[in-house]
Order: structure tokens, then sequence, then C-alpha cells
């Protein structure tokens, strides 16, 4: 039920954008549309239940060992992922960059990558990529003198450092914030980029993340091998008839 809440909330999201209607649309975004997120997790939750718990009650052993195997895929995925991440550290600070660009140039294209965007910055209190200066690559942000925006040489709100007696929030707070001078800047908004904050958050966190990549690896390992004594039970059931 749960990932057909998933898949119910992403197709909602897409049929509000007008994708449902004009599904070519969906390659028009340079950059990562979030709703992905809600259909790939809501589709993958919504097999692995089906398939775990119509197995379960019906003792359909085909569906048991689709779960176990499926489950088992997601699990080697997740361990190569990881260990991946582990040697080709460099490589994948790259791409994290590579990434994060596309997504500042297609800022102003999608509303959702727009909040994904604004959150990301919020929270680890950093603007851009590796600094400020990466919002040059939004046409709306860069500072070209044909540049006709008001947001010229600017950055979005979620850049700009936050005054707790602010009850609401300014979103012009960026504008104009890079034609200051360096020491200037950082009084008005985060200079740090978004990577090496992420490093450094990762860092502060490792144990709790790593406790919880363990407990997920767990949880799979355990739903594994249930399914598979549950198959066994069947067919030792089945072969004494």
């Amino acid at each position: 039920f749960l990932g057909i809440a998933f898949l119910g909330i992403g197709l909602w999201a897409w049929n509000e954008k007008g994708v449902l209607s004009n599904i070519s649309s969906i390659t028009d975004l340079g950059g990562f549309d979030p709703v992905w997120l809600f259909l790939v997790v809501g589709g993958v939750m919504f097999i692995l239940g089906f398939a775990g718990c119509i197995g379960a009650l019906r003792e359909n052993t085909f569906l048991l060992k689709f779960f176990s195997v499926f489950l088992g895929i997601i699990f080697f995925l997740e361990l190569t992922a990881g260990v991946l991440a582990f040697v080709f550290k460099d490589w994948i600070k790259d791409q994290l960059y590579f990434f994060i660009n596309n997504n500042i140039r297609a800022y102003r294209d999608d509303i959702d990558l727009q909040n994904l965007i604004d959150f990301t910055q919020e929270y680890w209190q950093c603007c851009g990529a590796f600094g400020a200066d990466d919002w040059n690559l939004n046409i709306y942000f860069n500072c070209t003198d044909s540049n006709a925006s008001r947001e010229r040489c600017g950055v979005p709100f979620s850049c700009c450092t936050k005054d707790p007696a602010e009850a609401v929030i300014n979103t012009q707070c960026g504008y104009d914030a890079r034609q200051k001078p360096e020491v200037d800047q950082q009084i008005v908004i985060y200079t740090k980029g978004c990577v090496p904050q992420f490093e450094k958050w990762l860092q502060d966190n490792l144990t709790i993340v790593a406790g919880i990549f363990i407990g997920i690896a767990l949880l799979q390992i355990f739903g594994i091998c249930l399914a598979q004594n549950l198959v066994s039970d069947i067919e030792a059931v089945r072969a004494s008839w």
C-alpha cells in the first residue's frame, strides 16, 4: 500500500505538470526530476510487497522465489555501489559535481527540482557545487553583460545566511550578492559549495550513516532467509502428499 501511495504521488505530480498529457516532455528537463524518486521507489516497494505478501498468503513458491531473488539483486547492487563509491571516490566526486551543475542550469525549469535544490542548500548551508560562482551556469544568475535578468550576479534565496529574527523569508536576499567583495559575500550568503559540505556532513555522521545501511542490509538478508525458509517448508509439505 505504501508503494501504491508513492506511485500515486508521482503520477499526481506528473499530471499537475502536464507530463501525462505530453509524455515526450519527460526528456525536456535538463536536470533531475524528483518525481522519478517517488515512481522508482514506489514501483520497487509495490513489486516487493506484492510478491512477498501474496506469495506468503497463497503459498505461491514462484512469487516467494521472485521476492527473494529481486531482494537479493537490490542487496547486491547496494553492496556494489558502496564498494565502488569507496574505491572511486574522486570519480564519484566529479560525477556529483557534474550532476549538481546540470541541475543548476535547469533550476528555473521545474518547481520540484527548484524546491529540492533550495532544501539542499538550506540544509547543508551551501551554495552551488563548489561555490556560489557555480550559479553563473544558470541563465538567470550569470554575470555576463548581456544578461538582462534582475537576478544577474545573484544567487537563490536558499544560499542566503539566515537571520533568526526574520520570521518571513526574503526571497530577494541573494540579489547582486556576487557583485560584492568576497569578505562581504560571506556575511550575506553561504560561500562553501554543497559537495564539500556533503563530504563534511558524511564524515561527521559516518557512524549513523553506516548503522542505517547495515540495518537495511540485515533486514534485506532477513527477508531473503524468511522467504527461502517458507519456500522450503511449502515444498516439503507438498512432497509429503
